[in-house]
């Protein structure tokens, strides 16, 4: 079975992770629905190394604005994988999005699949500025996992971002 995930971040078109969005795309494994706003307002905030997070406390910050894959469990589970869910990193969880060209009516709000900052650290990334969107501005400064220091996890690096 397949599901609708919403990518807010580095896994849209043109940016930084959309290297895998195309490889699903080109193995069948995902097919590109729609771009689409969620139905309650989220706080959308850059971490370190220009991350985007999406933080699980509905009604603040902004509608953010993304894209709706239909990706299936292969898909999900690379997805999944990139995200760091066995890690803690990211937790992917149910969110309403609007907007989507293919609904019978573009008001009409569908469930899909979002990853959201981990909830053992995203309490204290609220205070970061609160975006609408990810956009060529906040990915300027993006760097890629590879591109990493090594020797510390990203959630040491979340943990001395939010320290600092």
């Amino acid at each position: 079975s397949s599901s609708l995930v919403f990518v807010y971040g580095t896994l849209k078109k043109g940016f930084g992770n959309e290297w895998l969005m195309q490889e699903l795309v080109s193995q069948q494994h995902a097919c590109f629905v729609s771009a689409a706003t969620t139905k309650l307002e989220f706080p959308l905030v850059c971490g370190p190394f220009q991350v985007p997070f999406l933080l699980n406390f509905p009604c603040q910050g902004h509608r953010v604005r993304g894209e709706v894959y239909l990706v299936d469990q292969a898909g999900l589970r690379r997805l999944d994988e990139l995200e760091g869910l066995g890690k803690g990193h990211y937790e992917r969880r149910s969110i309403l999005v609007e907007g989507l060209e293919r609904s019978l009516a573009q008001s009409q709000a569908v469930n899909a699949e979002a990853y959201f900052a981990g909830s053992s650290y995203a309490m204290e990334m609220l205070g970061a500025p609160h975006l609408p969107s990810y956009s060529t501005v906040e990915a300027e400064n993006y760097v890629p996992r590879r591109n990493r220091p090594p020797g510390i996890t990203f959630l040491e690096h979340v943990q001395a971002w939010i320290a600092a």
